[in-house]
């Protein structure tokens, strides 16, 4: 049996990326990946609950428990570690990785974000580009990297 890349998916909210990746593993539309863990900065985050729901390990690392960039930096790359992370993919993950985690797993971090780049940056893009009345939109999947 060919070896599977360990991936860890951080969330922030909802989750529906999330669910939409444990459905293509389901459907085996995923093959040679396991979503290993689930990393969240919100402890309310309902990404969590679908985590669990799928019997997957998840993680938080809370703002009140890492209020340095450093602390978060920190137990990051620890829990990352401990479970042999080898791809993430930031699925609504609000929260700007720091150079040292984006060096480290360079050309190893995707992130999924809901409107066509560089347009409608940050939060709230779907709603950006609907209030801007643009005709077309979707959404951009990129290697992230230190910029």
């Amino acid at each position: 049996m060919n070896k599977k890349i360990r991936i860890a998916v951080l969330v922030s909210g909802n989750g529906t990326n999330l669910q939409a990746l444990i459905n293509a593993k389901k459907n085996k539309i995923i093959k040679s990946g396991k979503i290993e863990l689930v990393i969240s900065n919100n402890s309310n985050a309902f990404a969590l609950k679908r985590a669990e729901k799928s019997k997957i390990p998840f993680e938080i690392i809370s703002k009140k428990e890492c209020k340095k960039i450093e602390e978060f930096e920190k137990k990051l790359k620890e829990i990352l570690k401990s479970y042999k992370i080898e791809l993430i993919v930031l699925a609504g993950f609000m929260r700007i990785l720091p150079p040292s985690i984006t060096s480290k797993y360079a050309n190893k971090i995707i992130n999924l974000h809901p409107s066509l780049l560089p347009s409608f940056k940050g939060k709230d893009a779907i709603k950006q580009a609907f209030d801007c009345g643009v005709k077309i939109t979707g959404c951009t999947v990129h290697f992230v990297n230190d910029e």
